[in-house]
């Protein structure tokens, strides 16, 4: 494994952690799907010094999920990869939608480490988040928030 992890590099937590030792780091594997986290959670264009980085799901948030939007989610994925993750190639992009929870959409992604030619699988959970537990305190006396 130390053989592995040094080939594929190591890098922050995501998200961040501190000790008193310093940043707490991830290597191998795990850096990687932090790092598919970061990119298919990252809106285009939200990062200033790389506009180009991310993957752009928030236009997904409405659509229907059929063999259009399947396709198109595919390669906007897996570009994205191609792109901005060097360590690995994506072999497949797969979107299932779970019968038990309707709002969420499971982003399946098999892909191959080129440093040791093993494969593995991702899945990214794409949803939005509502703001049902939001609390506001509302002064009714003074009619103010």
């Amino acid at each position: 494994m130390l053989i592995e992890e040094n080939f594929l590099g190591k890098g922050w937590s995501f998200p961040p952690e501190f000790t008193k030792q310093g940043v707490v780091m991830t290597a191998g594997i795990t850096d990687i799907e932090r790092s598919l986290d970061i990119l298919l959670s990252t809106r285009l264009r939200e990062r200033i010094l790389s506009p180009d980085y991310g993957c752009d799901l928030s236009e997904f948030l409405f659509e229907p999920i059929n063999t259009t939007f399947r396709t198109k989610l595919k390669e906007i994925v897996k570009n994205a990869i191609y792109y901005h993750e060097p360590r690995i190639d994506p072999l497949d992009v797969t979107a299932q939608q779970p019968p038990e929870s309707l709002g969420t959409l499971l982003i399946t992604i098999d892909f191959r480490v080129r440093a040791t030619n093993t494969r593995y699988n991702y899945v990214f959970p794409f949803y939005k988040e509502e703001g049902s537990d939001l609390m506001i305190d509302f002064d009714i006396k003074k009619n103010i928030l």
